[in-house]
């Protein structure tokens, strides 16, 4: 009989399921729902909600397909593992049901509210203690929800993240992290316990959000109900769960200090392991709990995110009537590196924490109509994605101290293109090594950890390979600095606008 392990993604875009075999550590099947990507509402300029029953039927969904792959029992599967869109608001009442629909990371609405926070809790002690300003973050956003829809807030029984809305539907029981309390910045590093000083000012107390339960380990099992509506088998152990960037660490074996993974779906991200309590004075990158932070051995996740990534390339490809990715991708490759002079900013999904949690918009620079057609702007807006990219890891590396020489990412979204590739080499500097994995496969291995199918991480990796490495060009390096310098004045100049 064979054994498998089941990983889901929880994304913005899409769910995707993955199917692995715990003893190979092979992926024998994956799937992902729906085929279009799921719709972000957006009913005032700067918001963005989902609703978490469409997580769930696409989560159903992409369980069902996976039977169209291959053939497996129900009662095959060894465990579950959780990854999920990171930062997002899921409230619930008593019985479970959703009483608003999720505000979900790149909603903007609750910026000023963080800013008043990190004014009247102090700089420094909010720096200190949570590591980050209390920005755009979920108990920002759950501090809106108290103040614009009371009639809302007063039915809450508990607050989520989506992923554990996801682990509630698998299993019942409404529970939470560690990790994901820090990514809400619901966590005081410095005392190792709850961010009870945030929590007082915004007016609300711990109970709100669920209980407890271990990143590896169960969390849960899987409940009749559920079982019948995946085709699955009752009572299958729930045992990880994680943020999606710190999943996407793991599942590259991103697990120490010094390594780094990155990601370019619909956001973009740089995200670094570290041993140290370090944090930018400007929280315009930010550090939460690793997947496998322990009292005895700390370890944090610096993570930089881009939020208009792979949304701003796929705007682009409908808008600009490509056939597909690879037809954009083959005309960005005939254009010459600096798209003949064409510039872009990528800033057009929401509040950016690198610019301060300025949302400025995207833009184009210097476009001339008897020059410029769709292959420059398709090189310009990977080229724009990957400057932006390096503005924030200037934060990493210069104010942070942060050594970072090889990047590992998964062979999916914008890193299946070959342009992209190579110029997130060039301009960064770094050895950029991709691996046949992604984010619902990390789910799955780390989910063989927290069964204990496997004695240690090392085992769970067992599978994983690296299908390229591409090194930068030292006779393009001079020439990308100067671009990126060029690239670096233009923003600076629009941002004082």
């Amino acid at each position: 009989m064979s054994r498998y392990l089941l990983g889901y993604d929880i994304g913005s875009s899409s769910v995707k399921a993955a199917l692995l075999d715990a003893e190979s550590g092979k992926c024998v099947a994956s799937a992902f729902s729906p085929e279009k990507e799921m719709p972000i509402q957006s009913p005032h300029p700067g918001w963005a909600e989902q609703d978490p029953e469409m997580w769930w039927n696409e989560l159903v969904s992409a369980t069902h397909q996976l039977y169209r792959e291959i053939s497996f029992l129900p009662d095959e599967i060894i465990s579950i593992g959780i990854s999920y869109q990171m930062h997002g608001l899921v409230c619930v009442d008593k019985k479970g049901r959703v009483l608003r629909p999720a505000i979900i990371w790149c909603d903007s609405r609750s910026v000023q509210i963080g800013e008043q926070a990190f004014e009247a809790l102090g700089k420094e002690f909010c720096l200190e203690n949570y590591l980050n300003s209390p920005g755009n973050f979920t108990a920002s956003k759950l501090k809106w929800v108290k103040e614009n829809e009371p009639h809302i807030f007063e039915r809450i029984y508990k607050a989520m993240l989506p992923g554990d809305y996801i682990a509630y539907r698998l299993t019942d029981c409404m529970t939470i992290t560690e990790s994901g309390l820090s990514e809400g910045i619901c966590w005081n590093f410095k005392k190792q316990t709850y961010a009870e000083k945030l929590f007082s000012y915004y007016g609300f107390e711990r109970k709100i959000f669920p209980d407890l339960v271990p990143v590896f380990g169960e969390q849960g099992l899987l409940t009749a109900g559920a079982a019948r509506e995946l085709r699955l088998s009752k009572n299958i152990p729930v045992s990880y769960r994680a943020g999606d960037q710190p999943n996407n660490a793991y599942s590259l074996r991103v697990l120490n200090p010094g390594e780094i993974a990155a990601t370019a779906g619909t956001s973009g991200v740089i995200y670094g392991v570290t041993d140290e309590i370090n944090y930018d004075k400007l929280s315009r990158v930010n550090t939460f709990l690793h997947v496998n932070d322990t009292p005895g051995q700390r370890r944090n996740g610096v993570l930089l995110c881009i939020n208009g990534t792979g949304i701003a390339n796929s705007w682009i490809r409908k808008n600009m009537d490509f056939q597909g990715y690879e037809q954009m991708n083959k005309l960005a490759e005939n254009v010459i590196p600096g798209a003949n002079g064409l510039i872009f900013f990528p800033f057009g999904n929401g509040a950016e924490r690198v610019l301060k949690n300025q949302n400025r918009g995207a833009r184009l620079i210097n476009l001339d109509f008897n020059v410029h057609g769709r292959g420059e702007v398709a090189r310009a807006v990977q080229e724009g994605i990957v400057y932006a990219l390096r503005y924030g890891l200037e934060v990493m590396r210069n104010d942070m101290g942060m050594d970072m020489k090889v990047f590992r990412a998964g062979n999916a979204n914008m890193f299946l293109s070959p342009v992209f590739r190579k110029v997130f080499a060039d301009v960064t500097g770094g050895i950029l090594e991709i691996y046949d994995t992604d984010g619902a496969q990390g789910a799955a291995r780390a989910a063989g950890v927290g069964a204990k199918y496997y004695a240690d991480f090392n085992e769970s990796f067992r599978g994983l390979k690296k299908i390229i490495q591409i090194e930068p060009d030292k006779t393009l390096r001079d020439d990308y600095n100067m671009m990126y310098l060029r690239w670096k004045d233009n923003l600076e100049r629009f941002l004082e606008q």
